[in-house]
């Protein structure tokens, strides 16, 4: 027996069985002697002759290797296997079976040409043991084993019907279903993994790794050469691409399919491409690439002299190596060093000038990051031209195309970019030449010059659309019962004119439906526009009462009802009006619904009420379509539900319920909205701690929220309403919600500590130490609770405001635990925390709200049209950032013509504001209606608008004169400062003791004249304004004095 290659012992009972395998590739089986364990006896012997019959030549399958399969790993996957299908009768079947049930030792042989034999050897197990039988089981021609390996293992696999196959060397992993593999069929042994070729390069040391931006290419630097690798397969598998000798500087491009070399010696850059590219740059000492979007990509080099040299890489469809640009960092220190920043931008999702490319270390040690400067290809010229109703158009040149630009419709829906591509006119695909320039002409038309051509594009045939009706269909006037002129209409009052759209709209579709038609509306007559909103249901009582006995009376089917909203929703949602996007098709079903819940509730509510209820069933309503799933009857139909959910109302609607004098009814009916669940969350998408003005109507609510918190779910957690609790000072409640939290971790802990006297200080202070530690857990709701719990408001609504970012509930806790409107922390949070928001967001509402409760109600007024840099100046604050003044919502002036003479500090604010000033307002407010698409409002506001002059002196008209005259006109004017509104005016400031009325205003000398003179006509005009608005303000104020001097009544008097 030669030299051994491996033993193998296998154990059976309580004796023991020895295989060895020899360099002719025999396996030997040894058993120790009945009488004497110690001795071992041969007992079979398996040679390459006994595997192959006499008729192969020996010398044709080369030298062979054979190794034992461990029979108990095998015999559970064939035991797996029977299980799988017990049923079965097959050979395969069968063979298997018999494996199983006369216990056989399995070997394998595998030859040089990489067949395979299997021999199987019978009785090893019997005691004592007797003949032993061996026979070929099976024989498998070559397939994925590539010859005879010299170790070879059999292993569970992770699938127990299968087996794994381990061999080396090579090292390779094998998949092995026995039912197919012992019946010889070629898919029983499948390669699952294998080692690569040995590669003397790949062997040598690791220097670093680079790789592309994306992370979908690497290169490997060894110490002489390297090699790009590619990786594929979702990030499982790596490909070597190419490799390089020798190199400084790498750079891996295309994803590991091409790479740039740097080479010190000549300081030569290469690209290996077909043909190779080769530049010469000055000596650099980092090389990298930058994300890149378009067919070049971008690579940086970075020189010792901090010089940074940017080239381009182009691979199709000549390869080429171009330098774009070299310039330094405009940064003054003198520069320690600059690195490059790895994005790691997976999939570049963003520009490429969202990306830090650059760190920079100046030697004072400052760290600066760097983007690139990215332009747009280059611009040859811009043309103008305009509609016949004034709409632009704007005509943008490049080389190859000229893209046609006009004005997007301001929505309340969409917030889109103001300006949008019509139209694309392409000269690439019939003219090699670049365009030289283009010029509008009459109607419309553009005049392109390409090299020694010219193009002419006008309007199309009569039948097609124009550039100048696609325009006024993008930025012209709105269709009546478009969402965007209802919702206007709804917010100035015109429900009744929206209920007849409404009406009009649905007999419309209804007609279209029974006649298969196209749509077609038909515009109301304007002056339905301009007319005020009367409220019909004081007079249908006695409509009856002059009807003929032979007038008709309405249908259900022509009146605004239930019925009738319901029949158009459905109809709508079947068949969508074709000329609303899906978002506005949604915004209309919602505002449709909404009005008829208005108008159901219209009679118990002021204006103001009523805009707030629109904006919030509006919200609710719309929240609730884009959550919920299409109808049955709207699944073939376009997909209308576009709208993203919102998590609160605008600062706009919440100041309409602040300025409400129904505020209980809007508060039942925010309950009702949210089922009778109030909860934070609610109560902040409603703004309810914004604006409700009764401290103990909060308070209430505060309780309904508290408890709703705490009920919210299958647990009942005291901590979700600790902090509102604790804020109305129910520490014993809490207390008592913490006894039956038997569940929670915390109950032991927090029934101990709550039952202390938290009026004593050091209860109080041991609630602050636990504020801290919550703070560091960030629990920061839970802080805000126990610093309410030691008697510091203002920890608690600082982590309101920095850690929640929740400025209500900071304003809510405030007043609820100041029992008040002008506590210091709440006057502390609208001066540092709301008007600095406002300012930095442009927000003129939420601003007009803070110095409302301020008490600064001038500027209050003041604030809706004036710059916020005035405002800013005039409060005395300091602002850190003031953002876009936004005067893009016609409600403004809806609230300005109701604040202006509300109270006596409004009306000194309004007397502020010079005439100028407030009739550029409403211009401007009127332009916004325009680009809203609301022109027949426009007209309706600077018809009905009042600019109230006030009179420098006001007489007392005499009472006769007085029963003689007749009423006023309702479209009569009445000024801002006559009596008879002095007594609806509100005295909210300190009257200062009557002036002299000898001197109505300043005395100025002629030099001053002189100068008003010459600034011209304008400034003479304003200043007699502001003077005449001066000397009115001081009348009203000597007037609000005498009435305030009026002695009370008192009945002690006559006792």
């Amino acid at each position: 027996m030669g030299p051994k290659m491996d033993d193998l012992v296998r154990v059976f009972s309580d004796d023991l069985i020895l295989y060895t395998v020899t360099n002719d590739s025999t396996i030997r089986i040894f058993l120790s002697v009945l009488d004497s364990p110690q001795h071992l006896q041969l007992h079979a012997s398996l040679d390459i002759f006994s595997s192959i019959p006499f008729s192969v030549n020996i010398d044709l399958l080369g030298p062979s290797t054979a190794f034992w399969l461990d029979r108990e790993v095998v015999g559970r996957a064939l035991k797996e296997t029977i299980k799988e299908c017990p049923e079965q009768d097959d050979a395969r079947s069968r063979r298997i079976k018999e494996i199983v049930d006369e216990h056989l030792d399995l070997f394998l042989r595998v030859f040089g040409d990489g067949s395979l034999v299997i021999t199987a050897v019978t009785n090893i197990d019997h005691r004592p043991p007797t003949l032993l039988k061996q026979f070929t089981l099976q024989k498998l021609s070559p397939s994925v084993v590539s010859g005879p390996p010299s170790y070879l293992s059999i292993l569970p696999h992770r699938n127990p019907c299968l087996l794994t196959l381990a061999a080396s060397s090579p090292l390779a992993i094998f998949s092995l279903s026995p039912v197919a593999f012992f019946d010889a069929q070629p898919d029983g042994l499948r390669l699952s993994a294998k080692i690569l070729k040995r590669v003397p390069a790949e062997e040598l040391k690791i220097v670093r790794l680079v790789r592309t931006p994306e992370g979908r290419g690497v290169g490997v630097l060894r110490v002489n050469g390297g090699e790009a690798w590619r990786v594929t397969e979702n990030g499982s598998k790596l490909v070597r691409s190419e490799a390089w000798s020798s190199a400084n500087h790498v750079v891996v491009l295309q994803g590991g399919r091409a790479f740039v070399t740097y080479s010190a010696s000549n300081a030569t850059l290469t690209l290996h491409s077909t043909p190779i590219q080769n530049l010469h740059i000055p000596a650099i000492s980092s090389l990298f690439s930058i994300p890149s979007q378009g067919r070049e990509e971008s690579i940086i080099a970075i020189t010792p002299e901090f010089a940074i040299i940017h080239l381009y890489v182009i691979h199709a469809p000549t390869p080429s190596l171009l330098l774009h640009s070299q310039s330094k960092l405009p940064i003054l220190s003198p520069l320690k060093l600059i690195l490059p920043v790895d994005p790691m931008g997976w999939g570049l999702m963003y520009s490429c000038a969202q990306y830090d490319v650059l760190l920079s270390i100046s030697e004072t040690g400052e760290l600066a990051f760097w983007v690139p400067e990215l332009c747009s290809e280059h611009i040859n010229d811009l043309d103008w031209t305009s509609t016949p109703d004034n709409q632009s158009i704007l005509a943008v040149g490049f080389p190859r195309r000229i893209e046609l630009l006009c004005q997007q419709r301001m929505t309340y829906f969409d917030e889109g970019p103001g300006w949008g591509k019509c139209a694309i006119i392409e000269t690439g695909s019939f003219i090699h030449t670049g365009i030289k320039d283009s010029i509008w002409l009459a109607n419309g038309s553009l005049l392109v010059a390409a090299g020694h051509q010219m193009f002419l594009y006008g309007a199309p045939n009569s039948n097609e659309e124009t550039l100048f009706e696609y325009t006024v269909k993008q930025n012209g006037p709105l269709d009546d019962y478009h969402p965007q002129m209802i919702l206007q209409c709804l917010l100035w009052d015109k429900i009744e004119l929206v209920k007849e759209i409404i009406v009009n709209l649905c007999q419309q579709v209804a007609a279209c439906d029974s006649a298969q038609s196209t749509f077609e509306w038909t515009p109301f007559p304007m002056e339905k526009f301009l007319r005020r909103d009367q409220r019909s249901f004081h007079k249908k009582r006695y409509t009856t009462l002059f009807n003929k006995p032979d007038q008709k009376q309405d249908s259900d089917e022509e009146a605004f009802s239930r019925a009738t909203v319901k029949r158009l929703i459905d109809a709508l949602e079947t068949s969508p009006l074709l000329r609303l996007t899906p978002n506005e098709q949604a915004h209309l079903l919602t505002l449709i619904q909404t009005t008829l819940e208005i108008d159901e509730q219209r009679r118990a509510l002021d204006s103001n009420g009523l805009r707030y209820l629109i904006s919030m069933r509006s919200f609710y309503i719309l929240n609730h379509r884009a959550s919920a799933p299409n109808s049955p009857a709207s699944k073939g139909a376009q997909s209308t539900l576009k709208s993203e959910r919102r998590e609160r109302i605008r600062y706009r609607d919440m100041i309409w319920a602040f300025h409400s004098e129904s505020q209980d009814l809007l508060l039942s009916a925010s309950a009702a909205a949210c089922n009778g669940k109030l909860g934070w969350s609610d109560a902040r998408a409603l703004g309810i701690p914004i604006w409700t003005t009764s401290v103990e109507t909060l308070k209430t609510q505060m309780e309904v929220m508290a408890r709703n918190e705490y009920m919210a779910g299958d647990n009942r957690d005291p901590t979700s309403c600790s902090v509102f609790y604790f804020a109305l000072g129910k520490v014993k409640l809490v207390h008592g919600l913490w006894r039956q939290a038997a569940w929670h971790k915390e109950q032991a802990v927090m029934l101990k500590f709550l039952a202390n006297d938290f009026t004593e200080a050091r209860w109080r202070t041991a609630a602050l130490k636990n504020a801290f530690a919550l703070l560091s857990k960030r629990r920061f709701e839970y802080a805000a609770a126990f610093f309410l719990l030691g008697n510091s408001l203002k920890d608690a609504v600082n982590v309101c405001i920095k850690q929640l970012d929740d400025f209500q509930l900071a304003v809510a806790l405030a007043r609820v635990v100041e029992q008040s409107n002008e506590g210091p922390v709440l006057l502390d949070i609208l001066t540092n925390t709301v008007l600095p928001v406002a300012f930095k967001n442009g927000n003129r509402w939420l601003g007009s709200w803070a110095f409302w409760l301020l008490h600064r109600r001038d500027l209050a007024v003041r604030i809706l049209l004036t710059p916020l840099e005035d405002i800013a100046a005039s409060f005395n604050i300091h602002v850190a950032e003031i953002g876009e003044p936004h005067y893009d919502d016609p409600s403004l002036a809806l609230l300005f013509s109701q604040l202006r003479s509300k109270t006596l500090q409004a009306v000194k604010g309004t007397s502020e504001i010079s005439g100028r000033s407030e009739f550029n307002f409403v211009l401007q407010m009127a332009r916004v209606f325009c680009r809203m698409g609301c022109h027949v409002l426009a007209l309706d506001l600077v018809k009905s608008w009042s600019f109230e002059r006030p009179s420098a002196t006001i007489h007392e008209p005499d009472i006769s004169t007085k029963e003689k005259s007749p009423p006023p006109s309702p479209s009569s004017r009445r000024f801002l400062f006559d009596r008879r509104r002095r007594s609806t005016i509100l005295i909210d400031m300190n009257i200062p003791s009557l002036p002299s009325t000898r001197n109505a205003s300043p005395e100025r000398d002629n030099s001053g004249i002189a100068s008003a003179t010459v600034g011209g006509d304008e400034r003479i005009k304003n200043e007699g304004d502001f003077f005449a608005r001066k000397v009115g303000l001081g009348n009203l104020m000597k007037s609000a004095k005498q009435d305030v001097q009026i002695p009370e009544f008192d009945m002690n008097s006559f006792f």
